[in-house]
């Protein structure tokens, strides 16, 4: 009896010193400076002194503000001084006539098929032969909102959401008037049927709010002045976007998330940063982080859930040199997804299964009259061959890289003018691969035996804003090509912009695809392909600005005339392509 007592007596202690624990850990909570208003009042501390053996996770966190009892109240670090928004809206009507030239609409975004490249029996992209040219016209739109904060003259957050939206995107077509954008604001109601090895599923319409930017700047991080810290969601932007740029043509743009740690002085910038481009074992926002249950590999295959995308960027920036800037920088990329991943064999953008070094430098000159640019890139390192099949081991890395590419530009501007217009020449060039056909997946493979593909030599073009490089019309990457241009541009008045460009577009390698600036494939080369001449571009627009150049509108009217290559790669006989469209760009 005196020991079950005894017992219960311990019990009543332990409840309650552990009672007591609980009121003090819940005060601790709630109390300032961590909270509201004491809610015991009978709770005190010697005067002067505080609690610090404060619970880890909740508390950790530098000006962290309390997670309300009941009401809500203004952070206490916020000044709406330190706040501060942006903003812009675009609306672009679109047209593309002879979208394949003469063929119907493309698949995937080819307008031939890999099987009957490799076969040399050119096909549709509908898998059937010569059908009535393809023609489209739709209208895009986005609404951009940037939220900043500056906590400190050093410390600036920043958060971006996009809404991007193509007019009717969400409607149904078996009921476009009731079960459409009329109805639906969010996410398109609309399924799509995708057929995979493995069958077929549906996805559900896309949602059209996203975030484009979210980051915390850090300006002379450590006390360090010039060196500087950005970690989070952000753009990539070096040189004249040749490589790496935000391509706010499309209607959603690059971003990357990562840290990019930057150092400035007044004759050099060196910037080093580290970007997850893929994430295989989690999914987005997961919980539990890597407790989560797929972090054994998924379908991928690789035991230790690895099978991730980086990035390593170093860029440097050299201005002691009187009206030149040297650009030398460093990029290794890294794809442990499985060969033939990204689908369609190497030289498509961002093969699967594959480390890539890239050494390049970027010269401008700007002296006078005279301005010009020369972008010299080299890239190296090995990849995974596609073609082997199941039979070849997932992680090896057979294909050798070896590519290259080149852009220049030399322009003059007459400023003595009144117009101020600026003639300009340029020739880009980026390798290709003459084994590319023989990369293309196990079917092809079969027919192929293992280690008949040795190279994998077309060169990257990375995450660019093509479009203001290589013609308006959008149908080359810097990939496997060879285009000297020339451009006119001049300004009638100081609101008024007019462009006329010309771009006589052929392949460096007959064998490999012809890359759209989307930089997948636009047509499979066949195997025994020798023509390199893909046709001739040209492109006029306007653009005029409003409201001190906060509002513009722009006009343009692209037209390509088809080559020899399109006629040796391509059923029946192809005929010319025209695109152009309007925009009204709005911007604070």
């Amino acid at each position: 009896m005196r020991s079950i007592t005894g017992r219960n007596e311990w019990l009543s202690h332990s409840i309650a010193v552990a009672a007591a624990i609980l009121v003090a850990g819940l005060q601790v909570l709630i109390s300032p400076p961590f909270g509201a208003s004491p809610a015991w009042a009978g709770y005190e501390l010697p005067p002067g002194e505080r609690i610090t053996n404060l619970p880890h996770i909740p508390r950790a966190m530098p000006q962290k503000e309390a997670y309300e009892v009941y009401d809500p109240v203004i952070g206490r670090n916020f000044d709406i001084k330190n706040f501060w928004l942006r903003a812009d809206l675009r609306v672009r009507p679109e047209f593309r006539n002879g979208v394949c030239f003469g063929l119907g609409a493309p698949a995937a975004g080819s307008c031939t098929t890999q099987a009957g490249a490799r076969a040399n029996a050119p096909a549709a992209a509908n898998g059937g032969g010569q059908t009535k040219a393809a023609n489209d016209f739709y209208v895009q739109q986005w609404v951009r909102l940037g939220i900043g904060y500056d906590l400190s003259p050093d410390v600036n957050f920043y958060f971006e959401l996009i809404d991007s939206a193509v007019w009717g995107g969400n409607g149904n077509q078996n009921n476009a008037g009731n079960a459409g954008d009329p109805l639906n604001h969010n996410c398109g109601n609309q399924t799509t049927t995708v057929g995979t090895a493995g069958g077929t599923f549906q996805t559900s319409g896309n949602c059209r709010l996203g975030v484009r930017a979210a980051y915390v700047l850090v300006r002379n991080l450590a006390g360090v002045p010039g060196l500087s810290m950005k970690a989070g969601r952000q753009y990539l932007i070096f040189g004249n976007h040749s490589l790496f740029g935000h391509f706010d043509w499309a209607n959603t743009g690059y971003s990357h998330d990562g840290i990019m740690f930057s150092y400035s002085t007044k004759t050099f910038e060196s910037y080093l940063g580290w970007f997850r481009n893929s994430e295989q074992d989690l999914l987005q926002g997961a919980p539990v982080g890597s407790g989560g249950p797929n972090v054994t590999g998924g379908v991928t295959g690789r035991p230790d859930g690895g099978a991730d995308v980086d990035m390593f960027v170093f860029y440097n920036q050299l201005k002691n040199i009187p009206g030149i800037l040297f650009e030398p920088y460093y990029v290794l990329y890294i794809n442990q997804n499985a060969s033939g991943a990204a689908g369609g064999g190497p030289g498509n953008a961002k093969q699967g299964n594959q480390i890539r070094h890239m050494f390049g430098q970027r010269t401008e000159l700007r002296k006078g009259n005279w301005d010009a640019i020369l972008e010299t890139a080299f890239q190296f390192g090995r990849m995974g061959d596609p073609s082997g099949g199941a039979t070849v081991n997932p992680q090896d890395r057979n294909l050798t890289i070896n590519a290259y590419g080149i852009r220049s530009w030399l322009g003059y501007t007459f400023y003595q003018s009144k117009w101020k217009p600026r003639i300009a020449v340029n020739l880009d060039y980026a390798s290709g691969d003459n084994n590319s056909n023989c990369n293309s997946g196990a079917a092809i493979g079969a027919a192929n035996p293992i280690g008949a593909c040795r190279t994998a030599n077309t060169f990257e073009n990375f995450f660019p804003t093509n479009h203001i490089h290589m013609g308006y019309a959008d149908v080359q990457a810097w990939k496997n090509m060879v285009a000297p241009q020339a451009n006119l541009q001049f300004r009638p008045s100081e609101r008024d912009h007019f462009e006329i460009w010309y771009m006589n577009m052929n392949l460096q390698s007959s064998k490999d695809c012809w890359y759209r600036a989307g930089q997948g494939c636009y047509v499979f080369s066949r195997s025994d392909n020798t023509k390199t001449h893909v046709g001739d571009e040209i492109d006029f627009s306007w653009t005029r600005m409003f409201a001190d150049g906060k509002v513009a509108f722009q006009a343009t009217y692209s037209h390509i005339w088809s080559g020899g290559y399109m006629t040796a790669n391509m059923p029946g006989s192809p005929g010319d392509q025209s695109w152009g469209f309007v925009q009204l760009w709005m911007n604070f």
